[in-house]
């Protein structure tokens, strides 16, 4: 795992994760609840080839907290990050509520982006499409004796990938934490939840939409209708696998992600 480092972006501090390299850059953004850090296997299983950079979210892991939580401003997020790089048009991973982020990034700034992989999240991801598009944690303690209590806690209220959220715990004043404002984790879901059908259109980079094929948030059903609104995405389940592909199987992960930015990197410009 590479040291953190930091960066100013609009006013805004936030962590960032380079895994280093002289591959080709992939920028990764992670969903709610989610950190950086969740794509280290993914970032070894590319290296050396490819050179994973991945941030810190707003309101997430060791960026700035509160504000505006909206989508929008996640969006304006990554068009600085990318701005920042100044690397030419960029490889954009995205995981869930960070591949909202991605796919209306390419919306917005088409010129940023040179292909898209989006990890198991719709074109629609409100109340009209999804059973349970809030994960209500206003109740949850905010701290713990020690990580183990942190952890049981968890599994307890029936978290479905412990280790996604682990990878925000973390000790303070003798106490364990989590490395977000559950306010905070409240405002991103209900800004994050609409229906972006028409960002998903607008642009047309190569995309690969990869969906676990045990998903509750990205139904078989939408993912079709989605390759078939935008020409040039293709469509990969992933057997056996959840809403968090990336973990459940992350070997066949990185070669589908690997398999696809090698066929957009050999494709003429």
């Amino acid at each position: 795992m590479p040291t953190p480092s930091f960066l100013d972006l609009s006013g805004r501090r936030f962590g960032l994760l380079d895994f280093g390299g002289d591959g080709v850059p992939m920028i990764a953004l992670h969903g709610t609840f989610g950190r950086a850090s969740t794509f280290s296997a993914l970032a070894s299983y590319l290296a050396p080839e490819f050179r994973t950079i991945a941030l810190d979210q707003r309101g997430h892991g060791l960026s700035d907290h509160g504000g505006d939580l909206g989508s929008d401003a996640f969006v304006d997020d990554a068009v600085a990050l990318l701005e920042h790089l100044d690397q030419g048009p960029a490889l954009l991973l995205g995981h869930s509520m960070g591949g909202v982020v991605a796919y209306r990034l390419a919306a917005r700034r088409p010129d940023l982006v040179r292909a898209l992989v989006i990890e198991d999240v719709g074109s629609v991801t409100d109340a009209s499409e999804l059973e349970h598009p809030v994960f209500d944690v206003t109740e949850w303690p905010r701290s713990f004796p020690d990580r183990n209590a942190l952890a049981d806690f968890l599994v307890g209220q029936g978290v479905p990938a412990l280790g996604y959220f682990m990878d925000s715990a973390h000790e303070s004043g003798g106490r364990w934490r989590l490395r977000f404002d559950h306010e905070d984790m409240m405002a991103v879901q209900y800004g994050n939840a609409g229906d972006f059908r028409a960002d998903w259109a607008a642009s047309a980079h190569p995309a690969l939409l990869l969906r676990g094929g045990n998903s509750t948030l990205l139904s078989r059903e939408r993912a079709e209708e989605m390759v078939r609104a935008r020409p040039g995405t293709r469509l990969r389940e992933l057997a056996g696998c959840g809403h968090w592909v990336h973990l459940d199987d992350p070997r066949g992960h990185a070669e589908q992600v690997r398999a696809f930015l090698r066929e957009v990197l050999s494709a003429p410009v």
